[in-house]
């Protein structure tokens, strides 16, 4: 097993890709993960995410900034980044035509583990993905979630201290996905491992990490707890549709103190962060002011919410 230090498992600073053509993908980020720490990138499809794991799993080559695994730098040292880590890409890896076993033996010997050290191993990451009763039919006959499995066990074979994980549910029935995020949730209990997982999921992010780092357009726009980013809307987040100007009834609104300046529009509505008092004060307080509506409620905020704020966009796929 590894043994952990008291220095961060991921130090990212500016890092930034530039592919052919100009095209930013990533530009200048800085964030860090401690040992142990669950870490989400949180952004919709081409925010950067994808590429950013790549270049932190050594398959990508920064243009600029640094990135450090467990100190060893992705760039200047990758092959003792990769020792430390290990990544479930988005695309499958796995050989089909292979049984499970065989995949991870494989692996295994990839490593350069023993085979008595990697039969160990094995035997544990097959015991706690629950593949056992798989293990040596061929991949090609495996269910979704029984594949994805696999991919994620083939890549604790190493032992990694750092797993990244790449929109590790995309793709998988709510079932599977249910089923998948347990698993993930249960490796830091049991390993003490530190993840760093991409999604543009919002549960996801709400129910796997202690921090988040909102991600739009290559940039980190906000970083913190998914608690305390959904505090700074509030308990409440009342939300109407206006017929007419949106920019019109947001002044009135603050004009009245219902809405304060973190209140923001989306199309036709606008949404009321609620610091203080109930959001069906506000409502009653909107209906007295005679504005025209099409509908109005107040609910829980979200993280797409504070993305929207934010950015001007949905996270929501």
């Amino acid at each position: 097993m590894h043994t952990k230090t008291a220095r961060s498992a991921i130090q990212v600073r500016q890092l930034t890709k530039t592919y052919a053509g100009g095209v930013e993908a990533v530009k200048g980020l800085d964030f860090d993960v401690a040992a142990g720490e669950v870490f989400g990138l949180l952004g919709p499809n081409g925010a950067g995410k994808s590429t950013t794991v790549g270049m932190l799993a050594t398959t990508i080559v920064p243009t600029a900034g640094r990135a450090r695994l467990a100190g060893f730098d992705v760039a200047t040292d990758p092959l003792a980044a990769r020792r430390v880590s290990a990544v479930v890409f988005q695309d499958p890896v796995v050989d089909r035509p292979l049984t499970g076993r065989r995949n991870l033996g494989v692996h295994a010997r990839l490593w350069g583990l023993d085979p008595s050290a990697a039969g160990k191993r094995i035997a544990s990451v097959v015991e706690a993905f629950g593949l056992g009763e798989v293990l040596d039919r061929p991949v090609d006959t495996y269910s979704g979630g029984q594949r994805r499995r696999l991919e994620i066990a083939r890549a604790l074979v190493s032992d990694p201290q750092v797993l990244f994980l790449d929109e590790p549910t995309v793709g998988l029935d709510p079932r599977i996905r249910f089923e998948i995020l347990d698993l993930i949730a249960g490796l830091r209990a049991r390993l003490g491992m530190t993840v760093l997982l991409t999604t543009h999921y919002l549960d996801e992010a709400e129910q796997l990490c202690d921090r988040v780092a909102i991600v739009h357009e290559g940039r980190i726009v906000a970083l913190d707890s998914p608690a305390a980013l959904l505090a700074h809307l509030g308990r409440e987040l009342v939300e109407l549709r206006v017929d007419g100007d949106v920019t019109a009834a947001v002044a009135a609104l603050r004009a009245k103190g219902i809405a304060g300046d973190d209140a923001f529009t989306v199309g036709a509505s606008v949404r009321i962060p609620m610091h203080n008092g109930h959001g069906r004060d506000a409502v009653a307080a909107i209906a007295k002011l005679g504005m025209t509506t099409r509908a109005i409620a107040s609910r829980a905020p979200t993280l797409d919410d504070v993305y929207l704020q934010l950015t001007g966009e949905s996270l929501a796929a």
